[in-house]
């Protein structure tokens, strides 16, 4: 089970957007994650190689925890707000919640629930 601290720690990162340094501080060496029910992905090496393709795409990004935060033993939920602007010019926006287990201070296990209509890129309308 997390800490306050550490969960607070690690929520400052991702508001940051410093979604690689989240990763590599914050999830086991084998943890899974996985994108609604898609396979998961296996191990924070490819969890951090798929958050480098991820912002190679980016031009700025807003991530925003929206509490509170709910803690029950070693199980985290986290809802998240993004806003992708890509280099492309589109935007996405984002709402998930975060479904976590943690062992001791890492995320071993990470499922993200989201509308996947969301994740199509839009132009945004100018006023």
């Amino acid at each position: 089970m997390p800490t306050k601290e550490t969960l607070e720690k690690f929520i400052a990162r991702v508001e940051a957007n410093a979604h690689i340094e989240a990763v590599e501080e914050f999830y086991t060496e084998d943890s899974t994650m996985q994108e609604n029910t898609e396979p998961p992905r296996f191990g924070r090496d490819a969890h951090i190689a798929n958050e480098r393709k991820v912002m190679a795409r980016v031009k700025s990004l807003k991530s925003k925890c929206v509490r509170p935060v709910f803690v029950e033993g070693d199980k985290v939920v986290v809802r998240w707000i993004f806003r992708f602007e890509w280099l492309d010019g589109t935007v996405t926006n984002m709402e998930e919640l975060a479904y976590q287990r943690w062992e001791g201070e890492r995320i071993a296990e990470e499922t993200f629930f989201y509308d996947p209509a969301q994740r199509l890129p839009r132009v945004e309308e100018k006023y």
